[in-house]
């Protein structure tokens, strides 16, 4: 488990590490840039996950279980909103149905805690989750992330998720989505995308989607404008926070 300064999550836990890069979302992915990161500080966890291409890290579509972590939520006993899978992606192809069952076991045998997995394959998601071994467990909220109309839909394959929460990353928002349908998604995060190669927000697509938001009683979240000194941009929009979050009684 790390502390993390995510603003809308508590802390991340991560049984998987690694991924591929699938649309425009990927482009600049934090996670790359970290896991290069760890590996040239010796963790073996991310050894070869990364490859250099035009000067910068990019997944090598290696993924790594790290079973030693499977039991770390057990061991916490303070409850906190858990972001699963910060470094990879849980319904990843490459990831074997038995183990993504390995991490339901461990989510349903701590209850005390709120578990939020995102994944750019909400259809992988709505196949292994129709398992019956998969129980809905209303301590885990499911999402995708979706940065541009390209993408929206994810929605509709997030949809078809049996969810109790059921939550949509825009970030990095690169893109209108004024288009995309929130019906029966419960909670929106929106956030401009940050580090060197940043690619800007407009502040309409914002408004676009916190009008999408009102209209279908979804929960509106709003993470950061980006750019590259995301804490000098901040988070404030027309002079305040939005940090909503989902009603659990849904």
């Amino acid at each position: 488990m790390a502390d993390t300064s995510i603003e809308w999550t508590d802390a991340t836990w991560n049984p998987v590490a690694g991924c591929t890069v699938l649309t425009a979302g990927c482009t600049n992915c934090y996670a790359m840039r970290m896991a290069a990161r760890l590996e040239a500080m010796g963790l073996e966890k991310y050894e070869g996950l990364t490859r250099k291409s035009g000067g910068r890290a990019v997944w090598t579509g290696n993924i790594r279980l790290d079973r030693k972590s499977l039991g770390a939520p057990r061991t916490w006993t303070k409850p906190r909103k858990v972001f699963v899978n910060s470094m990879s992606d849980l319904f990843h192809p490459k990831v074997p149905k038995a183990f993504i069952l390995r991490v339901w076991e461990v989510m349903k045998d701590t209850p005390r805690h709120t578990y939020q997995i995102l994944t750019k394959r909400p259809e992988i998601m709505a196949e292994v989750l129709s398992d019956r071994r998969f129980t809905v467990l209303p301590n885990v909220w499911l999402g995708t992330s979706v940065e541009d109309a390209r993408v929206l839909g994810r929605l509709d394959a997030l949809r078809a998720v049996p969810a109790v929460i059921r939550f949509v990353s825009f970030e990095p928002l690169i893109g209108s989505v004024a288009s995309g349908d929130l019906t029966d998604i419960h909670w929106a995060i929106v956030g401009g995308e940050s580090g060197p190669r940043s690619r800007e927000m407009k502040p309409e697509w914002v408004d676009e989607i916190e009008a999408i938001c009102r209209r279908s009683g979804t929960a509106f979240f709003f993470k950061q404008w980006g750019g590259k000194n995301k804490k000098a941009a901040g988070r404030l929009l027309r002079g305040r926070t939005y940090d909503e979050l989902p009603a659990l009684s849904i």
